[in-house]
């Protein structure tokens, strides 16, 4: 009989990280841990408050399925019980582990999906000062492609600071909902002339309609805006990528979903996360496949991560072993 139990860890970030909701100094995340006495599977997810999570919400609601999971819940049975958010995602992918510990078969296969492979990853730059921001910006500058965090006002200025900072490096932009319809246009400018290559979530969601006004020559991608496979068919057409997150999705077995059905409609993906550690990264991994984007930098900002871990030599990120998951 399967037996279930939920851990709520702390992990400290190296240093702080900033965007425009805020700041903080650790990433705390749920586990849950699906177990038959013979094999255990192992799921993480990380509660965002953006979408009303709170962490001892989330672990509660995953502690509330022990009697169905006991009695043989399935990930297709887990999608019928509960909503796309990262309790799901912590099941999903939990009972994923532990079925391919349980067949002897990667989780890949299982799935009907490609294995898992090497990928250049963004490096994310927090939102600090366009001071503070070119300095990260050359620190940072030997890495391939930056996610550079952007907060409103002030952001023409950040933009052209980082871009000093790392002149060679591939640039993508996420404001996290915090420009404003008036600023648009200087700020759409600015990231052309710094060669970016996408911007993410310039208004919050819903209230984006100010985008149908402007022509930009850099997609703009939807985060905020779009969740899960459900939500895709209500998504502005001025988006030209998407976001993929399994703790939006509410695991793998919906984001592979949504990446063929974005792909299917010619968009393109990021593949993106939270902040979180090498078990929330590894069954990402295997929806980034077609994605032009990859952003799986979580246990790049942490202090120390799970052992063990995924690799990441220079920008790569390097799929782990069933040690770890799948």
């Amino acid at each position: 009989m399967p037996k279930l139990s939920v851990a709520i860890e702390s992990f400290p970030i190296a240093g702080t990280f900033t965007i425009s909701r805020g700041s903080r100094t650790e990433a705390v995340v749920v586990t849950a841990t699906i177990s038959d006495g013979s094999f255990t599977g192992r799921g993480e997810c990380v509660p965002y408050a953006r979408y009303g999570e709170t962490v001892e919400g989330v672990a509660a609601t995953i502690r509330s399925l022990q009697s169905q999971i006991a009695a043989g819940l399935d990930r297709h049975g887990l999608r019928k019980l509960l909503a796309p958010g990262a309790a799901r995602n912590a099941l999903d992918c939990a009972l994923i582990d532990l079925e391919a510990k349980k067949s002897g078969q990667p989780a890949h296969i299982l799935l009907g999906c490609a294995a898992p492979s090497s990928h250049i990853t963004c490096y994310t730059l927090s939102l600090g000062t366009p001071e503070s921001m070119e300095d990260a910006a050359r620190k940072a500058s030997h890495r391939a492609l930056l996610k550079v965090k952007l907060g409103g006002d002030g952001d023409v200025d950040r933009i052209a600071a980082v871009r000093r900072g790392a002149p060679t490096s591939r640039l993508v932009v996420d404001a996290n909902e915090a420009w404003r319809a008036e600023t648009l246009k200087e700020n759409v400018a600015a990231c052309l002339a710094a060669g970016v290559e996408l911007i993410e979530q310039p208004l919050p969601a819903g209230k984006d309609e100010a985008l149908a006004n402007i022509t930009s020559p850099i997609p703009l991608c939807a985060d905020e805006s779009v969740h899960d496979s459900t939500s895709l068919g209500h998504l502005p057409p001025w988006y030209r990528a998407i976001n993929i997150k399994l703790d939006k999705t509410g695991g793998l077995t919906d984001a592979l979903e949504l990446r063929a059905a974005a792909l299917e409609r010619g968009l393109k993906i990021m593949l993106g996360c939270m902040v979180g550690t090498s078990l929330a990264m590894a069954p990402a991994m295997l929806a980034a496949d077609g994605a032009s984007f990859v952003d799986l930098d979580g246990p790049l900002l942490l202090a120390k991560d799970r052992e063990p871990a995924l690799s990441y030599p220079d920008s790569l990120v390097v799929p782990a072993g069933p040690a770890l998951w799948g």
